[in-house]
């Protein structure tokens, strides 16, 4: 076991395991690290805690120091430059005629490289783009391309359900989200409906994914036969997910049908059914006398059409 802090960059970003050395570290403390970008300034977000050495990406490094008052004048410096340098590269875009949508940019902490994010439709030669820039920042360039999921994390915005948008609040990676998910919780299959402001299925979707998944595993399947304790036998016509309920197509004595709801606990057997609510066969006697009225209308109509034939 190793000790160690976890570390987010950004807002809703990736938490990142660092070597906190002999220092106990709170939650909400500012430190200075190194990345494969240089020096950055992160905040802890999991306290000094010991994890495995399987769960951990190798060589661990350690935490430089806890930021200063310079550290965090130096990190806000840079929050403004970032303004500046959006609105340069935004206008360079325009002048070469790029197809791209710049979405944000990042300086990192020691001012040593500047990224730029953006999004388009396919590759997009920049090579000219970040020459110009280059000599404007006197800084090392990059311009990171990604998709319309990344885009929208970055940007935020107010889901369909009017609360900020999950990605952008509070999930720190993307999970991975199927049409599936939206059937298992008889959710309507519209993409309007199910997609979120990035196009894609909603993130939400995963968020009752197993409880729907295991609720379902209890209960029938439209279609299925089931008998229940007092003795009734049906159709599964519906069923309630939530509720835990089934609705019943019950065949009378009578031959009148009717719909009556039980719950899942109260279902003894379950047959299952592929097609048609009683999947029983017809009387031969019935089938016959359909074949025969078929034949016999198909003659009277042969038989009325020769006679007026013959009458012309």
């Amino acid at each position: 076991m190793v000790e160690v802090i976890g570390v987010r960059f950004r807002e809703v970003g990736k938490i990142y395991y660092f070597s906190p050395g002999k220092d106990v570290l709170v939650v909400g403390t500012r430190v200075i690290v190194e990345t494969a970008r240089g020096l950055e300034c992160g905040t802890v977000v999991i306290s000094n805690r010991e994890v495995g050495e399987e769960n951990l990406v190798q060589p661990l490094k350690a935490v430089r120091r806890v930021a200063s008052a310079e550290d965090l004048q130096l990190l806000s410096e840079n929050r403004e430059k970032e303004i500046e340098a959006f609105r340069i590269c935004k206008n360079k875009i325009k002048e070469h005629g790029l197809e791209m949508k710049l979405i944000s940019s990042e300086y990192t902490f020691d001012r040593t490289k500047v990224m730029f994010y953006f999004t388009a439709d396919g590759r997009v030669d920049f090579r000219e783009l970040v020459k110009d820039l280059a000599a404007i920042f006197k800084v090392r360039i990059e311009l990171r391309q990604v998709g319309v999921r990344d885009e929208t994390k970055i940007v935020g915005g107010m889901g369909s359900c009017g609360r900020p948008l999950c990605c952008h609040s509070y999930l720190s990676d993307f999970v991975p989200v199927s049409i599936k998910m939206a059937k298992e919780q008889n959710l309507s299959l519209n993409p309007q409906k199910i997609s979120g402001v990035c196009g894609r299925l909603m993130c939400c979707l995963k968020n009752e994914a197993q409880t729907y998944e295991y609720l379902n595993s209890t209960l029938p399947k439209e279609g299925d036969f089931v008998e229940t304790k007092d003795g009734c036998s049906g159709v599964v016509m519906g069923v309630n997910v939530l509720r835990q309920k089934v609705r019943l197509l019950v065949k009378k004595s009578n031959d009148e049908k009717e719909i009556l709801e039980y719950s899942v606990d109260d279902i003894v057997s379950v047959t299952k059914k592929k097609k048609g609510i009683f999947p029983q066969k017809p009387p031969e006697k019935v089938v016959e006398n359909t074949v025969e009225n078929t034949r016999a209308k198909r003659k009277n109509f042969s038989n009325k059409f020769q006679n007026k034939k013959v009458s012309r």
